[in-house]
């Protein structure tokens, strides 16, 4: 990029930062209210912003307050994934259980989750009727969404409702295992941020 090899700069290691670095991405979805959020191919995102932590924790969750996604403190957390997360879900579950949070979980991961011993509700999906899940959304008493969904076409049709009233309701939701399980580890976080000066962090790459 500069015209000139990493070998005639001198750089002849790979520096690697005693500290995490997150980068996310932004995404409009608020502005386009009812629209799905799942994701596919298509660039949909308006924006980059990274999140700086002496763990990975900490820059997770940096990352998340930049893109405005807000992890809650303390409240009830919603599960509902596909047979092949629910081994990692439950993972996520403990966790959660640990910090204090509630669960709500749909009935196939709440049998996942309670056969590891973790106290857990269950509640409906809503092609089984009510109560179910986006009333618990639309009445305020869930915080955080975590919910995959395999590939089957009436699978996505049926978890849309809870997808588009999470963001209604203005409710942070991860939509994989992975980003859902990063996210909890980031909540660990929440009353021992830092605030970092680039320059230090450069001084630090320098040493």
């Amino acid at each position: 990029m500069v015209g000139r090899s990493l070998e005639q700069q001198g750089v002849r290691v790979e520096v690697v930062p005693p500290y995490f670095s997150v980068k996310e991405a932004v995404f409009p979805f608020a502005k386009f209210p009812g629209v799905d959020t799942l994701l596919g191919p298509e660039m949909r995102s308006t924006g980059e912003v990274m999140g700086v932590g002496r763990t990975f924790g900490e820059a997770l969750f940096k990352s998340q307050l930049g893109a405005g996604a807000g992890l809650p403190p303390k409240g009830t957390v919603f599960l509902s994934v596909k047979d092949g997360d629910k081994p990692r879900t439950v993972e996520v579950a403990r966790m959660l259980h640990e910090m204090g949070y509630g669960l709500v979980a749909t009935r196939g991961t709440a049998a996942a989750v309670a056969a590891a011993g973790i106290p857990v509700r269950t509640i409906n999906k809503v092609k089984e009727g009510r109560p179910h899940v986006v009333d618990l959304l639309k009445n305020g008493e869930i915080d955080l969404v975590i919910t995959t969904v395999s590939e089957n076409r009436s699978q996505i049709a049926d978890s849309r409702s809870i997808r588009t009233t999470s963001l209604a309701q203005r409710v942070t939701y991860y939509t994989t295992i992975a980003g859902g399980r990063a996210a909890v580890e980031g909540m660990r976080h929440l009353r021992n941020l830092e605030v970092y000066d680039v320059q230090s962090l450069h001084r630090q790459l320098a040493a």
